[in-house]
């Protein structure tokens, strides 16, 4: 079972943008085929990461608003925010180790 949680529009602000420690967000849809394949690396990275970083998945067909906010034209999208700002992102079905490097330059 997926330790990832689900964010949504009404709570991206508040669980997102207010977090204290940098946020990775998976914004996926149940059609997508290269979702469902970064699927397992994001709940590996949610777990490696424990404590250091907060893992979201956004349903972009459920939550067009944040998806188009953020310009998101194709998905899997991984998005980064420290500090309730967008400070990097991943596009596309990635191996886990690019995802933890790009993560890893955001931990404090």
């Amino acid at each position: 079972m997926s330790s990832v949680t689900s964010v949504t529009d009404a709570n991206f602000q508040q669980e997102v943008l207010s977090s204290e420690i940098p946020v990775l967000v998976d914004f996926w849809a149940p059609w997508c085929g290269p979702c469902r394949m970064v699927a397992p690396s994001v709940d590996e990275i949610s777990t490696q990461y424990e404590g250091q970083l907060k893992v979201f998945k956004l349903n972009t067909d459920e939550n067009p608003g944040t998806a188009s906010e953020y310009g998101i034209r194709s998905i899997p999208a991984l998005l980064i925010f420290k500090g309730g700002i967008k400070v990097d992102m991943v596009v596309g079905a990635v191996p886990k180790t690019t995802i933890a490097a790009t993560v890893e330059k955001y931990l404090a």
